[in-house]
C-alpha cells in the first residue's frame, strides 16, 4: 500500500519523517536491516532516486548507516532513537497546543480536557 504522501511539501522530507516514525515506533528495530532502496521506493510509490535522497539524509543524521555490501541498517543507539521520539512528540504537542489556543482555551482548560480524555 503506498504511503500517504502529499504535494504540499517535498516528498523526500515526508519520506524522512515517515521512516523516522517507523524507527521510533518500532516498525524498524535498532540494528535491523532495511529493505532495499527499490523495495522501499516501490512500497512508497516514489522514484528510487527520491527514496535514495531520503535515506542519505537519515544516514547523514545518524539514524541509519550503510555497510558496503550488506545494505542499510537502523542505528543501534537507543538513546538517539529515544531523543528523536521526544523531538517528534514535542513537535506534535506544539501543534496541538497552538490549535487549542486558537479555540480560545486557557492552559487550565487544555489540561482539564487532557486529563478527562486520558482517563477514557
Amino acid at each position: 500500500m503506498p504511503w500517504n504522501l502529499d504535494s504540499d511539501r517535498p516528498i523526500f522530507v515526508q519520506i524522512v519523517e515517515h521512516l523516522q516514525y517507523d524507527i521510533v515506533s518500532g516498525v524498524y528495530q535498532p540494528g535491523q536491516r532495511l529493505p532495499s532502496v527499490r523495495d522501499l521506493a516501490s512500497e512508497a510509490a516514489v522514484n528510487p532516486n527520491t527514496m535514495q535522497r531520503a535515506l542519505s539524509e537519515l544516514e547523514r543524521t545518524g539514524y541509519m548507516h550503510s555497510e558496503r555490501t550488506s545494505g542499510r541498517f537502523i542505528t543501534e543507539d537507543t538513546d538517539m532513537i529515544y531523543e528523536l521520539k521526544k523531538q517528534l512528540a514535542k513537535a506534535k504537542i506544539e501543534v496541538f497546543l497552538e490549535a487549542m489556543k486558537k479555540l480560545g482555551l486557557s492552559n487550565e482548560e487544555i489540561q482539564k480536557l487532557l486529563n478527562e480524555n486520558m482517563k477514557e
